[in-house]
């Protein structure tokens, strides 16, 4: 592969963002960087990127780019790590994404498992948005909700996530506790923003809460657990971690209907690299232990 090393540029000027964060972490000049970027899109004759005053955001052919040089670059690490006697190891950067509402358990196990193998970089991305396994923008999704169907996708149930109603207690002081469904009109509910929400506590707040009831709404869970503490009404949370904050108090206890299914998501081309399979691994086995 004669142009390897201007591909490789491509990928971490991708996975960076900027020319200068791709020099420093390749060793290289930043003129170095800027020249491979422009021979790599001269001989394959499309944009890879849109120049702007923060960085470089990869174009849709960028971004097939990325996928192929993220799961070539692991695959290469990998290689060396066999023909060096060294299959076993399990080092280099490893991006894992999900949503924000399970932080709490995510990173503990993400730091375990850093410990036990100290050449891992993890790069630990939140949000609602959707990251793109196909164009390599992580190594492993944590997904909730109904099981993933994108193409060319290993889904593996993970667990499933207690979720409970809870309230500051200030709030309780004030307004008390729900006897039931025909007193929810006189509380103060928060929700999430989206009104077509498929997560089933969201179902099951919009049949059995009055609309005018729903007072705080807010784009991510974040926000809306942020809402909860400060005493704004009373929201959901994953169970554990309303229940380790002691300004709460539980209003509804888990149900069944309200849990939310857990998968682990990996696309294809990188799920058998040795330090994926390991991060799956550990994951499964942090599980039955008892972590989260």
């Amino acid at each position: 592969m004669d142009n390897w090393d201007e591909i490789r540029t491509a990928f971490q000027v991708a996975r960076i963002g900027t020319v200068s964060g791709a020099a420093e972490h390749l060793g290289v000049h930043h003129a170095t960087v800027i020249r491979h970027i422009d021979a790599l899109e001269r001989r394959l004759g499309v944009k890879l990127f849109q120049r702007h005053a923060r960085g470089y955001t990869p174009t849709e052919a960028g971004l097939d780019l990325l996928q192929v040089a993220r799961a070539t670059d692991d695959q290469f690490n990998q290689l060396a790590a066999k023909l060096k006697g060294r299959g076993t190891e399990v080092a280099g950067e490893i991006v894992v994404t999900s949503l924000a509402s399970i932080v709490p358990w995510v990173v503990p196990a993400l730091a375990a498992f850093q410990r036990a193998h100290p050449g891992v970089i993890l790069r630990y991305l939140t949000g609602e948005r959707l990251f793109r396994l196909e164009y390599g923008e992580a190594h492993l999704a944590i997904r909730a909700g109904s099981a993933p169907e994108e193409p060319d996708n290993v889904v593996q149930h993970f667990r499933n996530v207690e979720i409970a109603a809870f309230a500051n207690k200030d709030y309780v002081a004030e307004h008390g506790i729900p006897t039931g469904p025909e007193d929810h009109a006189r509380h103060r509910f928060v929700a999430g923003d989206d009104a077509d929400s498929r997560a089933p506590f969201e179902k099951w707040l919009r049949a059995n809460v009055p609309t005018e009831a729903i007072t705080f709404r807010a784009s991510d869970t974040e926000a809306t657990n942020a809402a909860v503490r400060a005493g704004a009404g009373i929201g959901f949370m994953v169970a554990p971690e309303g229940r380790a904050d002691p300004s709460l108090v539980e209003i509804y206890g888990p149900r069944t209907e309200w849990s939310a299914p857990l998968w682990l998501v990996t696309h294809v081309d990188l799920h058998r690299t040795t330090k994926v399979q390991a991060l799956l691994r550990f994951l499964k086995r942090h599980r039955q232990e008892g972590g989260g």
